[in-house]
């Protein structure tokens, strides 16, 4: 029996739409059916992923606490769909009472936080709110209770020190010395995707890709009047077009022949350049939709007079983007470190020759999301912290590179194949979230 029928009904309706060539702009949903997929995949994660990573870790008691407008990270991503944040100070508790009893959750709030938490504070009888929780904890009993403290990740530190001062003092000195860091929990939560949102990401990603490809072609770019800032605010206006929006502003650059070549700083892209036939465009672009983000990074190739291809020797540099891709998935290991995945890679792409940088990220509830970290841009010897996590099933990744290749009809100039897709790593496979770009779009389209 299926216990989310209106999800399971929605995501029909994605995939049905997914087969409709023209429907990028067709599969946005409204926001009352977005509230309703938002709502039910969190149920599912409650259900779900919260015992299974409280197990995990071995946390009996994890507490969240918040106030408006200082939501902690973690919280941010539990509210239901219709609470744009946290109403005064709202505080979550989850209790483990083991596998048959389930995962008891609690709102110590003067509101219950939609159906799936509970008010567990009656001011009348209580007014004092950390009392109350102080209570709930002493009740239950728990052995280790998880608090949101990390010095490696901002989205496990959300726990504020005023925060954290005035629930401990209302404890007694026992319970205060069974607190530990729910890091890892916090991370866990963040990263984990369900299968329910692996069926509805491929959607997502291939909205955000459609949109990139409408902005590089002749249908926005004219040659000789164009230029990169045209597109990337003509990229923010179709995303407010389509009811979504970015989570960063778009980029549009420019590599043509004898031009500076490009370095691995990227904010010192030239600004506002005009777009010619025979140029390079890379383009880096992501969405936020039903509370999940992309981030993709494609490019085109402006035709000259008389070409109906790239040149050869530019798609050949593509090519050995996409090896490169491969080099670095196929390093991927349940338990191995993000670390340890970006120095394996880059000593086979060293290997066959490939000028390497890799700087891949998690995504999912966040842009640059919670997870291990594997590389930046100018951390090519490891990342410190965040580096050092391992790699869990069921996460999601940018696969984000770039390869340095001579490029022989350009004089032999360096270009930068700079490259992000969106994947899933579901603990032995990483696989495309939707199908990676493996040929340079042309424009204007042959």
């Amino acid at each position: 029996m299926n216990r989310f029928p209106l999800l399971a009904g929605l995501l029909a309706l994605f995939l049905i739409l997914a087969c409709v060539p023209t429907a990028s702009a067709q599969v946005v949903l409204s926001m009352r059916d977005r509230a309703a997929v938002v709502d039910q995949l969190l149920e599912e994660r409650f259900e779900t992923v919260v015992p299974a990573l409280m197990r995990r870790e071995g946390i009996d008691m994890w507490i969240i606490t918040a106030r408006e407008y200082n939501e902690d990270p973690v919280i941010r991503t539990m509210l239901p769909a219709t609470w744009l944040a946290a109403r005064r100070r709202t505080i979550l508790v989850f209790y483990d009472r083991g596998p048959e009893a389930g995962v008891e959750r609690l709102a110590v709030a003067r509101y219950a936080m939609g159906n799936a938490f509970p008010s567990a504070w009656n001011p009348d009888e209580q007014p004092d709110q950390w009392a109350r929780l102080a209570e709930i904890v002493a009740e239950r009993n728990p052995q280790r209770i998880g608090l949101n403290m990390s010095s490696t990740y901002a989205h496990a530190d959300g726990l504020t020190a005023t925060e954290r001062d005035a629930m401990l003092a209302a404890w007694t000195s026992a319970l205060r010395d069974r607190v530990v860091s729910a890091e890892r929990l916090a991370v866990g939560w963040l990263e984990t995707r369900t299968p329910a949102e692996m069926e509805i990401y491929p959607m997502i990603v291939k909205i955000a890709r459609s949109i990139i490809n409408e902005g590089l072609s002749e249908a926005v770019i004219q040659p000789g009047v164009t230029t990169t800032d045209d597109v990337e605010w003509w990229y923010r206006e179709r995303i407010r077009d389509l009811n979504l929006v970015t989570w960063f502003h778009p980029s549009v650059d420019i590599q043509r022949p004898e031009a500076t070549e490009r370095d691995n700083d990227f904010s010192a892209r030239e600004e506002g350049g005009v777009i010619h036939m025979g140029d390079l465009l890379h383009v880096d672009f992501g969405i936020t939709y039903l509370r999940l983000n992309t981030d993709t990074q494609m490019h085109a190739y402006v035709l000259r007079h008389g070409e109906t291809e790239a040149p050869a020797d530019l798609q050949a540099a593509f090519d050995t983007g996409n090896r490169l891709q491969d080099i670095l998935t196929g390093q991927f290991r349940t338990g191995r470190t993000g670390n340890e995945v970006l120095k394996a890679a880059l000593d086979q792409a060293k290997a066959e020759g490939i000028r390497a940088t890799i700087y891949t990220h998690p995504i999912g509830f966040h842009g640059h999301a919670a997870g291990p970290a594997i590389g930046m841009w100018d951390a090519q010897g490891g990342v410190p912290g965040t580096g050092d996590f391992p790699l869990h099933p069921m996460t999601a990744y940018s696969i984000e590179l770039n390869a340095a290749v001579d490029i022989p009809s350009w004089g032999g100039q360096t270009v930068r194949i700079m490259l992000e897709e969106d994947a899933i790593f579901d603990g032995e496979t990483v696989m495309y979230i939707d199908p990676r770009q493996e040929e340079l779009l042309l424009i204007p389209r042959q």
